[in-house]
């Protein structure tokens, strides 16, 4: 069950896979390590924006959707879930176990780098 640190919903593995397995669940689950961690092993299907990338993109996010962020274990992706809600984003998570704790399929490779803002790559297929 999700609890709030820092005014930020925290998240475990299972609550995560559930998402990702719910066809109508439009939440929208994001990478932010660096492209070489990525390429080493991702949660399959998710975009990786790494987190010094995200400023510049911020004005381009729906403030409407909901987010979770994904890191190595958590800490990166508390600090840009904080980001986001200091921009006025309402709907974010932060994946508190990180691929550290994900028990779930993996993916290896570069399958979804997003190097230019593009909506339509951070959606689900």
């Amino acid at each position: 069950m999700s609890e709030i640190i820092g005014g930020v919903s925290h998240i475990d593995c299972d609550e995560l896979q559930h998402i990702l397995q719910s066809s109508n669940n439009k939440t929208l689950v994001i990478d932010v390590r660096e492209p070489e961690e990525y390429i080493a092993g991702h949660i399959p299907g998710i975009p990786l924006i790494p987190m010094n990338d995200i400023p510049y993109y911020i004005g381009d996010f729906d403030m409407e959707r909901e987010y979770v962020f994904v890191c190595r274990s958590g800490g990166r992706s508390y600090q840009v879930a904080r980001y986001f809600k200091h921009n006025g984003f309402d709907k974010v998570h932060n994946y508190s176990g990180g691929m550290l704790e994900w028990c779930y399929d993996i993916a290896e490779g570069p399958e979804n780098i997003i190097q230019e803002f593009d909506p339509a790559r951070l959606e689900r297929k």
